[in-house]
């Protein structure tokens, strides 16, 4: 059963709630977050990436930047930025693209039930992204950046979201400069707080879509306070996470390219004729080609357009291994183009789908040599893969629309 608690969040005026909303952290690079701060003063990505606001020599894990954070933080409760409700609430984060929306509970989920594997992951993490989060949240002593948290489907859950969307107005209501539109209702009505615990108390399991490094991150801070505090109750703040919890029919997930910088040594011709060895490879002309279905991938090279069919012979029904980012990585990445490990390969880069398949071709044209496209991953499989207590290989998944950061902040 999983634990979902309502809390008394920090959150900003809803007259600036559009100009503090931003998008996560681990969007930009270094120049980028700086960029994109420039005449933002009230832009949640200042406390998000502290070092903006420093001498850019600065090292970026300088003590000083976490204090920065924490800094900027407290000055912008003080000044009236942000306000704290008084009573522990639910709330309703709903985010509208292109038409389709989805619609999350922002609650604060179980330290516990992460360990436990209530809440299942299906990603490792690297130690120095963690590191970076976990100062972050102990200086600011609070959890800034929402978990992207999905489960199956709850008719309960869905009654009550529709309930209050029908019955309230929302507090904030506003469109992004991606032209997302983001709309939040607050859920303060004791008995419809208890019906969403009780239902999410029905709920075997939690998967973590998107936020892995800051919900590890937010586990260990609560883990150390634990340690520096022995006679902890588990009712402090510091043992919930931060996040919004999404049904898993309403999530969309994008395809997440690849690029390669060279041919690894083969001729064009020699390349395609080892890629006929695992794949059935069709030319499709100068036109944009996206896969239609699974196992099937896109190749751009040389201003041309092929399909590749991975042979029948080589899917597994392993979770894992039948993963159109496994097949292509174990069967033409590795063995044909020598990537072993694509976490660290500096020949391969990764492409979310929302840039679309001109980027694929703009970087094959320019500072890379071959582009592949995907058909994306399904939210069922991510799912199997997490039941399965595996993890899918790095750059599967590419969640849009994005949550912002800001409009919900859980002191710890």
């Amino acid at each position: 059963m999983a634990i979902v608690k309502p809390f008394c969040a920090v959150r900003p005026r809803s007259d600036i709630a559009d100009q503090v909303a931003a998008l996560p952290y681990d969007v930009y690079n270094r120049q980028e977050a700086r960029e994109a701060v420039k005449g933002k003063p009230y832009s949640f990505l200042n406390i998000d990436r502290p070092e903006t606001q420093l001498d850019p020599e600065i090292d970026i894990y300088d003590d000083l930047v976490y204090k920065t954070a924490n800094r900027l933080l407290r000055k912008q409760i003080e000044s009236g930025v942000f306000l704290q409700d008084r009573l522990p609430c639910y709330y309703i984060y709903e985010l509208t693209m292109n038409g389709r929306s989805q619609t999350g509970i922002v609650g604060c989920s179980s330290v516990d039930d992460y360990e436990s594997g209530v809440i299942k992951k299906h990603e490792n993490t690297r130690a120095d992204k963690e590191i970076d989060r976990i100062r972050h949240v102990d200086a600011c002593s609070a959890q800034t950046g929402p978990i992207f948290l999905a489960y199956r489907s709850k008719k309960e859950i869905n009654s009550i979201v529709s309930e209050v969307k029908a019955e309230q107005k929302p507090i904030y209501d506003f469109i992004s400069e991606d032209r997302i539109e983001h709309c939040v209702w607050r859920i303060a009505n004791p008995v419809m707080i208890e019906e969403l615990k009780d239902a999410f108390e029905n709920i075997p399991n939690l998967y973590i879509a998107d936020g892995h490094h800051r919900a590890a991150s937010a586990v260990k801070v609560g883990l150390g306070r634990r340690n520096e505090k022995p006679d902890y109750t588990g009712e402090e703040e510091y043992n919930y996470f931060l996040s919004v919890l999404f049904p898993d029919d309403q999530l969309f997930i994008m395809d997440y390219n690849r690029t390669v910088k060279d041919l690894n040594g083969y001729s064009k011709s020699e390349f395609i004729e080892k890629l006929k060895e695992n794949f059935i490879v069709k030319a499709v002309g100068k036109e944009g080609f996206s896969p239609k279905e699974k196992h099937t991938f896109g190749m751009y090279l040389d201003s041309d357009w092929y399909e590749l069919k991975i042979r029948e012979e080589l899917i597994s029904d392993d979770p894992v291994k039948s993963l159109d980012v496994s097949l292509l990585q174990n069967y033409l990445l590795e063995p044909i183009l020598g990537i072993s490990n694509p976490k660290t390969d500096r020949r391969i880069d990764f492409i979310g789908g929302i840039r679309g398949l001109k980027e694929l071709e703009r970087r094959a044209d320019s500072d890379m040599r071959v582009s592949f496209s995907m058909y994306p991953t399904t939210i069922g499989e991510l799912f199997a893969v997490a039941d399965a207590d595996l993890l899918m290989p790095p750059k599967s998944t590419w969640f849009e629309p994005k949550l912002r950061s800001g409009l919900f902040i859980h002191l710890i």
